[in-house]
């Protein structure tokens, strides 16, 4: 339970800095809201993210074994933002303001958030 916890804080810190750094491309929640609904919706988002990765991301890359060491693991990049897109779908499902603009846009933030991630969880110690 430990584990899920800094896992889900690490995404929801990485989440918050890539809509930070990649501006307009990417969103979490609406400018216009109060700080505690902007937070709650980055905290959320989070929630699904580590949800989406620790479910259906093993699964995907179980079955996509063959192409990524056939590209040499440049397969994880797309399918990191492919478990980007689908976090974005699933949290417009249930109407939280997450925006990502387009595929490439999603793997530019693939690679943001886990460089982002790999940072936090060293500074938590995980």
């Amino acid at each position: 339970m430990e584990r899920f916890l800094s896992t889900w804080f690490a995404s929801s810190v990485a989440l918050a800095f890539a809509a930070l750094i990649l501006g307009d491309h990417m969103n979490i929640s609406d400018p216009n809201e109060s700080t505690l609904n902007r937070v709650l919706t980055v905290v959320i988002v989070g929630l699904v993210f580590t949800i989406v990765t620790s479910i259906v991301g093993p699964v995907v890359k179980l079955l996509s074994l063959p192409f990524i060491i056939l590209t040499l693991g440049l397969m994880l990049v797309v399918i990191n933002a492919l478990l980007l897109l689908l976090t974005e779908w699933i949290t417009d499902q249930f109407d939280l303001a997450f925006f990502v603009d387009g595929f490439w846009w999603a793997v530019l933030a693939s690679v943001v958030i886990s460089v982002a991630q790999t940072v936090v969880r060293a500074i938590i110690g995980d």
